[in-house]
């Protein structure tokens, strides 16, 4: 069963440790605790990284749109075990694909789906899109550990 939770920033700030400018997700739209998030981030802009990427054409640097999907997939891990002091940490990046650019004024959809879970390392199948087209995806490796591990 879907939760259309719709998760705002106050609660996205409890879970995460990111901050303004690396906190890429603004709200959570659909949870489906242990097995997929849709999550969103308003591409503005004012985001730091389009005075130089690039100045006369802004496009979002791939690596963010990544770093994107990584965080909405932090958020669905932590839906089931968030604990005290956890860290989460980004452990590998397979079959990473850009189809088309974002840019200033798009909406990216930030969607996982948990591939498998085991000893505190999660696998997730994610994908963004802007207007029901994806732009990026990727298979993401994740390890939750506890602060000091």
């Amino acid at each position: 069963m879907t939760d259309n939770l719709n998760m705002n920033i106050n609660r996205i700030l409890k879970l995460l440790p990111h901050r303004y400018p690396i906190l890429l997700v603004d709200r959570v739209i659909e949870l489906e605790p242990s097995k997929r998030i849709k999550a969103l981030k308003n591409v503005s802009v004012n985001e730091p990284y389009f005075q130089g990427h690039f100045p006369e054409f802004p496009v979002m640097p791939g690596v963010l749109i990544l770093e994107s999907l990584a965080q909405a997939s932090a958020l669905l891990a932590f839906s089931q075990e968030q604990k005290k002091d956890t860290v989460y940490y980004f452990a590998g990046i397979d079959n990473a694909r850009f189809k088309k650019p974002v840019t200033p004024g798009d909406q990216l959809i930030l969607n996982a789906e948990v591939l498998r879970n085991k000893a505190g390392i999660w696998k997730f199948n994610a994908f963004a899109t802007v207007d029901n087209e994806i732009v990026a995806q990727a298979d993401l490796l994740c390890a939750v550990r506890q602060k000091g591990e």
